[in-house]
């Protein structure tokens, strides 16, 4: 497999000396292994030419194969005959010849009596006459016996053939360069001198080589470097006429140049156009060729796959990495750049929960702001609640920067409010928790107030909690200044045509969880605090819903958790995160806002009746009540009831005599009262059940069971109210 001579081959095959049956039958199948490539180009005498066409006839390949024949096949009729259908189209060549009259003279002269020295002279006689020449015919079987009188061109066709000029400008040659070499080396000496007896090929043939003359058709004979004759050539091409009459037409010429006539030209069935012999069909455009080893006329085309383009003939490279290849694969292209858009379903459910979201807080804030001295707005801590509400307006609010276009301000907008909206509300709420907290547990050791209990001192732990994030941020911005950039491997899909960048705040997933960790501890903290104060009676904080509260809100987290890393590898990354956060921030924010300030806006707005003032409490009543219930958990399970409650009013600190021997005394009282005007057995039992064992509840909840009893005991209730302490203790 080779390039010879501007052509390249497919395929060397050799035609044996002596072929077995069935030879020629192989070597055509083996030319068909290249089916591309048409033209067969062959050096073999016209026996050898004629079988392989007869091999191309028996196995259905007339039309296929484009011949090209040497000057073995020149313009001879014996390979041909019969196969004219096969051959229709071969190109041959013979050397550009002239006719020498010389020659035809002499040669249509010779007889078998004159040409006795010719050995095969004879054989030519029979064959050229179709005879037979007696006892010395070398042709038995003759039809007829040769007379010996027969002439040349008289009595048979004859035509001179085409290498007589050749032969005799070859003799003439070497007779030239004889001559040239005597008169060089034996110069005035007649005849063979010495220097010429024992001379050697090498020196004759320079000799040869450098000969100049004029032949026997007049046209010059010279030698190149090489030995050889300046070419010189016929172009035949073997074509069908209209009449079916098979002839060679001469179709051009070689003379150190090619002359063709594309005009004469004819290949199979009439056809003008130039027929296509190719190992391999171009390849297609974004195609690369893979060349078979050894072949280098045979490749095979390999598409340019991936984010591969077609750098040359023979090779695919890889684009740039914000690049893709084009549409013909011929070049790169820089990757389209998306970003969420605000018409997205993506972000249209987020929005549409944030706005939802941002006019219920502000309805709140309102209310809130407008009933600001009422019992309801009072007794929830208006100094934190308000705290709760900013960062619950901050929590909806964070979704537009999440969603907006990024650039600088818009990734510092997202930096500073993604976990602060978290870290007001968990700071307020774990604020509030610890001190309920407190309080009580203060209460099971001493009768005095704990310590920053004060709504002043509640605003600076909140603020402190939250300075925190503010200090985090405030580092994250000097270390690491926020800034854009594009994204090219989050939607790097395996077609490039999907292939995306997207623009992006450079907030890395660890930064994300660094920024919402902090917010997390808080949240994770308060709902601590929140099942430690669950026990707390609700008559004197919102222990409950805030537990509610966190517990919703970690159940929320517990789930954004799997979906917003789940999705790392997701070629829909960019909205399922940043729907998935938003949408959970929003939904934190919902459960504080429904669950701690919905039912107060519900009394404030609908029953106003039911926001006024209950009896008053002191601080020191509070903590004297949680006192007293870790007392009587201790001796409850050791006395009876009465002397439970004996015991417990006798053992309390001087300093709050007044106070609990108001209260011991006026329950007794009061439960005597009420047991006389009391008609029946559940009556009797429910009031047991007030005063009786349970005296914690009594004491904490003594008004919640004496209005509920005066629900149906209206007279019982006018009793109880002339008769207890002054309204000041509580």
């Amino acid at each position: 497999m080779q390039y010879w001579s501007g052509v390249c081959i497919a395929q060397s095959l050799k035609v044996p000396r002596e072929p077995r049956p069935g030879e020629f039958d192989k070597i055509v199948l083996r030319l068909l292994e290249t089916s591309n490539a048409r033209a067969v180009i062959m050096f073999a005498n016209e026996d050898d030419i004629r079988r392989i066409l007869d091999a191309a006839k028996r196995n259905n390949l007339t039309g296929h194969f484009l011949w090209v024949g040497s000057d073995s096949w020149g313009s001879k009729i014996s390979p041909v005959v019969q196969q004219e259908r096969v051959a229709e189209g071969a190109i041959t060549i013979l050397p550009k010849r002239a006719s020498v009259d010389a020659f035809d003279r002499y040669f249509k002269s010779r007889s078998l009596s004159n040409n006795r020295r010719n050995v095969w002279f004879a054989e030519f006689w029979e064959e050229n006459f179709s005879c037979k020449l007696g006892m010395h015919g070398k042709r038995p079987g003759s039809p007829k016996k040769c007379t010996g009188l027969e002439k040349v061109s008289r009595d048979s066709t004859y035509e001179q053939e085409g290498k007589v000029q050749f032969v005799m400008d070859a003799v003439y040659a070497m007779a030239h360069a004889l001559h040239h070499m005597h008169r060089e080396l034996c110069t005035g000496y007649p005849g063979l001198c010495p220097r010429m007896a024992n001379i050697d090929g090498k020196e004759l043939l320079a000799h040869v080589r450098a000969v100049n003359f004029n032949g026997s058709a007049g046209t010059p004979v010279i030698f190149n470097e090489n030995g050889d004759a300046p070419g010189r050539y016929d172009i035949f091409q073997y074509q069908i006429n209209n009449r079916s009459t098979a002839e060679y037409k001469v179709i051009g010429h070689w003379t150190n140049q090619l002359h063709l006539y594309m005009e004469a030209l004819q290949w199979t069935s009439g056809d003008s156009s130039l027929p296509a012999s190719v190992c391999s069909l171009p390849c297609r455009t974004g195609e690369r060729k893979k060349v078979v080893k050894g072949v280098p006329c045979c490749w095979h085309c390999e598409r340019c796959e991936g984010y591969h383009f077609q750098a040359s003939e023979f090779t695919c490279e890889l684009c740039p990495y914000e690049k893709r290849p084009d549409r013909n694969r011929t070049g790169c292209q820089p990757i389209p750049i998306i970003k969420l858009e605000w018409h997205s379903p993506w972000a249209l459910v987020p929005i549409f929960i944030s706005v939802l979201g941002i006019i219920a807080t502000t309805f709140v804030i309102v209310t809130f702001v407008r009933y600001n001295d009422t019992p309801i707005v009072r007794a929830s801590g208006r100094e934190m609640s308000y705290v709760l509400l900013t960062g619950i307006f901050l929590c909806y609010i964070i979704t537009f920067p999440m969603i907006a276009a990024p650039d600088v301000a818009v990734c510092s907008f997202r930096r500073i409010f993604l976990g602060l909206g978290m870290c007001f509300s968990n700071a307020a709420l774990l604020t509030k928790t610890n001190r309920i907290h407190r309080i009580f547990e203060q209460g099971k050791k001493a009768v005095t107030a704990p310590r920053f209990i004060s709504p002043a001192s509640q605003l600076v732990i909140t603020f402190s909690l939250i300075s925190v994030q503010l200090l985090g941020v405030l580092m994250w911005f000097i270390v690491d200044p926020p800034h854009t950039f594009v994204d090219y491997g989050e939607q790097r899909t395996q077609d490039p045509e999907n292939a995306r960048g997207v623009l992006k705040c450079d907030i890395s997933d660890l930064s994300l969880i660094c920024s919402l960790g902090y917010s997390i501890l808080l949240m994770v903290t308060c709902t601590v605090y929140a099942i430690k104060t669950r026990g707390v009676p609700e008559t004197f904080n919102e222990a409950k819903p805030i537990g509610f509260t966190m517990y919703t809100t970690c159940i929320i987290w517990l789930a954004f958790i799997p979906i917003f890393f789940g999705t790392a590898q997701s070629a829909e990354r960019m909205y399922i995160q940043t729907a998935t956060l938003t949408v959970s921030l929003s939904l934190s924010a919902c459960v504080s806002l429904g669950m701690l300030y919905m039912p107060k806006v519900y009394i404030i707005i609908l029953h106003p009746e039911q926001n006024v003032p209950k009896r008053k409490r002191s601080f020191k009543a509070i903590v004297t009540v949680a006192t007293m219930t870790s007392k009587l958990s201790q001796l409850a399970a050791e006395r009876p009831n009465g002397e439970v409650k004996t015991e417990l009013c006798e053992g309390v600190e001087a300093s709050d005599t007044a106070l609990i021997s108001c209260v011991c005394s006026e329950l007794k009282a009061k439960k005597l009262r009420v047991q006389a005007e009391m008609n029946t057995e559940d009556d009797t039992a429910r009031l047991n059940f007030y005063t009786g064992f349970d005296f914690r509840f009594c004491l904490i909840g003594y008004e919640v069971a004496a209005d509920e009893y005066s629900l149906s005991h209206p007279e019982v209730n006018q009793q109880m109210q002339h008769n207890v302490c002054p309204t000041s203790v509580w």
